[in-house]
């Protein structure tokens, strides 16, 4: 079922489940899961008390279509954890376009200009939009979106706060002035334990790669991402190591992690057969995804 929202996070082709939900986007599992049963209370064919058979049949779209993945995402701590990091470098490289970006409604308009408390106003706008998100089925695109504009400030202004921290230079106690001595080179057997270091992390790593491309051979899909989380840690911007990992979550179907992956992969070794497979693999499922936003965007 296409979204028919162009605001918020939606704008940057990323569906917003925390704004499909409407829960904030620091909220716990408890959280998400009493707000999601809420909502399937009111949509589900057995509770839904819409009058005609064409509202119904809504109603259950809504639910399986959008309700229910976003749940399935923001449910399991793994993938509620990768998709925040996705939501956090994003809100880091759209935080320059702050001054520039055109925001739709009163809400995020609000939130900007706050000073301060920051956190407080956000929680204290989003909480009458979700109080009627789901009363009436003809509104919830509309609230939908004005959530994910929200939600898309709140990032763009924690995010931006947070790297201007990082780049403000802290303050050091002079040193007192020390007789001045010969400059030491460092030796030629701290050298040698350095370069050994480093080769044996590139080889642990090559031989982490091929075990997990075995485990997706024999279909161990599970172990295989292990596996590949676990050298992304060592290595984050390796490519084939996402390409791979994209690979496995096409398998599993779970396409919005297979997508991050792969795009990711793309940006720092597009010249990877790996990489290559994945993102023909990837425009199989989703023919669309050669010519998605984000990924003309840097």
């Amino acid at each position: 079922m296409s979204f028919p929202i162009e605001q918020g996070l939606f704008k940057y082709d990323i569906t917003d489940h925390y704004a499909i939900l409407g829960v904030p986007i620091n909220a716990d599992s408890r959280q998400i899961r009493q707000r999601y049963l809420k909502i399937a209370y009111i949509l589900h064919p057995d509770t839904f008390h819409g009058k005609t058979e064409q509202e119904q049949k809504l109603a259950t779209k809504i639910l399986s279509k959008l309700v229910n993945p976003a749940y399935e995402t923001l449910s399991k701590d793994r993938y509620r954890q990768e998709y925040k990091l996705v939501l956090s470098q994003m809100g880091q490289n759209l935080a320059d376009e702050l001054s520039s970006i055109t925001i739709a409604t009163d809400e995020a308009q609000k939130l900007l200009q706050t000073s301060q408390d920051r956190e407080l106003t956000y929680h204290r706008l989003l909480g009458p939009l979700v109080n009627q998100q789901y009363d009436n089925l003809d509104d919830v695109f509309v609230i939908t979106a004005q959530i994910s504009e929200l939600n898309l400030i709140y990032l763009m202004l924690s995010q931006g706060e947070k790297v201007k921290q990082k780049a403000k230079p802290k303050p050091q106690p002079k040193p007192e002035p020390k007789p001045k001595a010969k400059k030491s080179s460092p030796s030629k057997q701290e050298k040698t334990k350095e370069e050994t270091r480093k080769s044996d992390n590139k080889l642990g790593i090559k031989n982490a790669l091929k075990r997990a491309e075995q485990d997706m051979e024999r279909n161990n899909l599970s172990q295989a991402i292990v596996e590949l989380r676990e050298i992304l840690k060592q290595d984050p911007n390796n490519g084939k190591c996402h390409g791979l990992l994209g690979l496995a979550y096409l398998k599993q179907e779970q396409l919005t992690m297979a997508k991050i992956h792969i795009n990711k992969a793309r940006k720092v070794s597009p010249q990877d057969l790996i990489v290559i497979k994945a993102k023909l693999a990837l425009d199989k499922v989703l023919p669309e995804s050669g010519q998605s936003k984000s990924s003309d965007k840097p």
